[in-house]
């Protein structure tokens, strides 16, 4: 399949205003939407695409890899988008908060998109990491990740009714930084008083001296 073709098809399946987080960075709206695959099946009717084989989906600072990713689009133009682990992989998602030198990525068996709740989900040794610039801050990782676009909120389940070998205690793991403080008020500084010049004196003790000329 060539490369055009191949864009043609994905833009016809995503409206460039809604397949992407709302709160990415504001500048991935006006940016274009590429695609890698090894097979596309494509239905019209349903508005539906089937990526499968290595597949990468990049919007300008946003990212997503799986081994497949399902697309669908309902009349009212709203997309869901499914991103289905390879065997023994997670799939992969990635993206710049904005205003801010701050990225958030996630990992899991499989990752859920709702753009109509602006919803990520993160299903089956999920993780969700925050960055800022290349530092890590913030991470998590339990069964399922629930992270809203709008917000920046999350939500953690460890699974404990269903834990895995990869979870077996089923419990919520976090680690968080502190957030920088705001700065202290600067205290003006008390001006130290300066002391009198000397004048050298001509005579000695207790007396009182006569200054020299």
């Amino acid at each position: 399949m060539n490369r055009p073709f191949f864009s043609l098809i994905l833009i016809a399946a995503l409206a460039a205003g809604s397949a992407l987080p709302a709160a990415a960075e504001k500048a991935d709206r006006d940016k274009p939407m590429n695609a890698e695959a090894d097979t596309l099946r494509y239905d019209d009717l349903k508005q539906t695409s089937v990526f499968t084989g290595n597949v990468v989906i990049t919007k300008g600072t946003t990212i997503i890899r799986g081994g497949q990713v399902d697309v669908s689009q309902d009349p009212e133009g709203y997309q869901k988008a499914v991103a289905i682990a390879a065997p023994g992989k997670l799939a992969y998602y990635r993206k710049k908060r904005d205003g801010v030198d701050e990225y958030v990525e996630g990992e899991g068996e499989r990752i859920e998109y709702d753009s109509r709740a602006d919803l990520v989900r993160f299903v089956n040794r999920a993780v969700v990491r925050r960055y800022k610039g290349a530092t890590l801050a913030d991470e998590t990782s339990g069964a399922l990740i629930v992270y809203n676009n709008i917000t920046d909120v999350f939500s953690v389940d460890g699974g404990a009714k269903n834990s895995s070998a990869a979870n077996p205690a089923g419990r919520v793991r976090t680690m968080l930084s502190p957030r920088s403080s705001a700065s202290a008020p600067v205290t003006p500084a008390v001006p130290v008083p300066v002391a009198p010049a000397l004048r050298p004196s001509t005579s000695l003790g207790g007396g009182a001296s006569q200054k020299a000329p």
